[in-house]
């Protein structure tokens, strides 16, 4: 697919990077938070800043992990028509709430918290209120950036389906096999 596909690809590999990225933050947020706890309730010792660096560090691995969730074709879906479809019927499907419901949630999402969370928060050197807190605009800034390379995910997914649709691209098998989840 020449330049599309390249720019697909490319996108893939920085979101499967942020995915590995957030896989870490997971790891080093429960390991702030049991030495937060070891500190607080073994060595009666208490600090806001470990409380703040686990929500810091969770709240990042949120935010860069659902591109690469979108990567991997696991968001959540309507199961009741979703199954019932041909593979041609999901790739359509797929491209319909790509278009419709992704890509300008993702945008106006992006644009509001950079307007009106991250932007006035750096302006004014945002800090904790609480004492020995950190400052708030870098956890700030991971908003607008998740919901970025989330619309840049969602612009691979389009890309990759419309080749599939058009035969030039193959998807992997799990990207149109749908497995009923247990219940």
């Amino acid at each position: 697919m020449g330049f599309w596909g390249t720019l697909s690809n490319g996108i893939d590999r920085l979101n499967q990077f942020l995915g590995q990225i957030a896989s870490i933050l997971i790891l080093l947020s429960c390991i702030v938070s049991a030495a937060n706890a070891l500190m607080r309730y073994g060595l009666d010792i208490s600090n806001n800043w470990p409380l703040e660096l686990q929500w810091y560090l969770f709240s990042a691995a949120v935010m860069l992990g659902a591109s690469y969730t979108l990567k991997r074709n696991e968001h959540v879906r309507v199961d009741l028509i979703y199954s019932q479809l041909s593979d041609r019927g999901r790739l359509y499907t797929d491209l319909f709430g790509l278009i419709l419901f992704l890509m300008p949630a993702c945008i106006l999402f992006a644009w509001l918290s950079w307007t009106t969370l991250f932007y006035p928060s750096w302006l004014v050197s945002e800090h904790s209120l609480n004492a020995g807190g950190l400052p708030r605009y870098p956890i700030k800034l991971i908003v607008p950036f998740g919901f970025f390379m989330l619309s840049l995910q969602g612009v691979s997914e389009i890309i990759k389906r419309i080749g599939a649709l058009k035969g030039k691209v193959t998807l992997p098998a799990e990207d149109l096999h749908y497995e009923k989840p247990m219940q």
